[in-house]
């Protein structure tokens, strides 16, 4: 089930934001993801959540700004059960259009994102990874 995020769900989001951003991305330094925990933790209640729980255990979230996915995170033990799927699916329902950076190595996401619709957009390098950036769109 999808809800919005409540203020007791961010140690569970948090723990699932690392964790994702860990598994995904190791060609960038681990210790990027560890120096920024505490500033996202500050600012991801900024964002608008939305929590997919499956079984009373959060198993997946995404983040908005606007249009704009800022992040989309599922828990390691809940991959590959539909559940970015689902959530996809639900901002679909919410918006006529959507975006979303990607990283270029993140070739998994890419293609997950791509079934999905979206369509690169432009690439750019990430100033404080430097890694090179797809920002991809989908239009309803």
């Amino acid at each position: 089930m999808i809800r919005k995020y409540q203020k007791s769900d961010l140690d569970a989001l948090m723990q699932i934001w690392l964790e994702g951003n860990l598994d995904a991305h190791d060609f960038i330094d681990p210790s990027y993801w560890h120096d920024n925990y505490e500033l996202v933790k500050k600012e991801l209640p900024n964002a608008q959540l939305y929590v997919d729980e499956e079984g009373g255990e959060i198993a997946g979230f995404v983040g908005m700004q606007g249009d704009y996915i800022a992040g989309i995170f599922v828990k390691r033990d809940h991959r590959g059960r539909g559940i970015g799927e689902k959530l996809i699916h639900f901002l679909k329902l919410k918006h006529d259009k959507l975006q979303l950076s990607v990283y270029e190595k993140n070739e998994a996401a890419i293609s997950f994102y791509q079934n999905r619709g979206f369509k690169l957009v432009k690439k750019e390098i990430d100033q404080e990874t430097s890694a090179a950036d797809c920002l991809m769109e989908w239009d309803a």
